[in-house]
């Protein structure tokens, strides 16, 4: 993860810190001091921060653990000064499983927030709404009130919050996938507008909220349109099936003779009919650099090759093109290569499918 920086790892699930995060606990930090005056008060506002983001990546642990159940897996969770985003391999595609786990993370918040008011009636130590502030006032009262902040903020159905995806389950029900993501889209975007225009007249943070509920609800619809796209089509469809291969024993400057050649960037790597690993373009330049062209394939080939059926569907080909580091995977018929995927030929069939439809 660029610029960030991991935390721990929780369930299998790596938590990492944005820099920009840090940058922003750090300015929090002197800003209170500043009007303060004292460690003590610095300190405070900091752990309340540092505590707020607990609850941000418990709430996020709530969507991954769902996830889990329907065999989704969750790559790693990352903070960010505006929330906390777990990278999911992929939202459910039945709507009444991508209710559960949208609405798991907002749950999780929901339940602390029901704890603490629970501690706070306890102990009887909750003050009045009028005396309290967002940084004066019982620790545990403060965090209650940003916890129902994010239950609520989250639900806001703009899509891809939350509520966005609440939303786009809901629609799916009635129609196609796709059209559903579009459509919740066009609400999430709808929203963005709104809440630029608040940013403009009362806060400038509005306007950062604004642009990354804008990217996503984007990013979203593009990837939907994509998977819609490759609907029907198998890896065999798609596959290259005029490339290159190398041996193990061949020299690397025999792959610079063949990306120099044509157009193939990676190549996979037999030993007889057999196939061992890949040499991709970083691996070849990487070795060029280190040991020069007479270094051998298979000294600096990836051994972790994928392996894609000819009949699999190809949205979940690309699924996991996009989830693996390697560029390329081996198509497989009756236990021989057959061809190859990568993720530019999948990108121009994508184009070639546009441009018939």
């Amino acid at each position: 993860m660029k610029w960030s920086f991991k935390l721990v790892r929780v369930a299998g699930i790596d938590v990492y810190i944005h820099a920009t995060l840090i940058i922003l606990l750090i300015w929090l930090g002197l800003s209170y001091w500043a009007v303060e005056g004292t460690l003590g008060a610095a300190l405070n506002g900091v752990s309340f921060i540092l505590t707020l983001f607990t609850c941000v990546v418990l709430h996020e642990f709530g969507h991954a653990l769902t996830a889990k159940r329907y065999g989704i897996r969750t790559q790693h969770i990352t903070l960010f000064p505006i929330g906390g985003l777990a990278a999911m391999e992929r939202m459910p595609d039945v709507p009444k499983h991508e209710i559960a786990v949208a609405l798991a993370g907002p749950a999780v918040n929901l339940i602390i927030a029901i704890l603490l008011w629970f501690w706070l009636t306890v102990t009887n130590t909750m003050i009045s709404a009028d005396e309290l502030t967002l940084t004066g006032g019982p620790f545990a009262q403060r965090l209650m009130l940003f916890n129902i902040i994010l239950v609520v903020f989250n639900l806001i159905p703009a899509f891809p919050m939350d509520g966005g995806r609440v939303l786009r389950a809901v629609l799916a029900l009635p129609m196609n996938h796709n059209r559903a993501t579009q459509l919740a889209a066009k609400v999430g975007q709808g929203f963005v507008l709104w809440l630029g225009l608040m940013g403009l007249m009362f806060n400038p943070f509005l306007m950062f909220i604004a642009l990354f509920v804008w990217i996503g609800a984007a990013s979203e619809a593009a990837a939907e349109e994509m998977k819609s796209t490759l609907l029907g089509i198998s890896a065999g469809q798609a596959m290259l099936t005029d490339f290159n291969v190398l041996s193990s024993h061949d020299r690397l400057d025999r792959a610079i003779q063949l990306t120099l050649a044509g157009s193939q960037k990676d190549f996979p790597v037999l030993d007889g009919e057999a196939i061992v690993g890949v040499l991709t373009q970083n691996d070849l330049l990487r070795g060029l650099h280190e040991h020069g062209a007479q270094a051998s394939v298979g000294s600096w080939m990836q051994t972790g090759l994928q392996y894609a059926d000819k009949d699999e569907p190809l949205d979940e080909v690309l699924e996991r093109l996009q989830s693996d580091k390697c560029r390329l995977f081996a198509v497989i018929e009756a236990g021989h290569l057959a061809g190859i995927v990568n993720m530019d030929n999948v990108i121009e069939l994508i184009s070639i499918q546009k441009a018939l439809h």
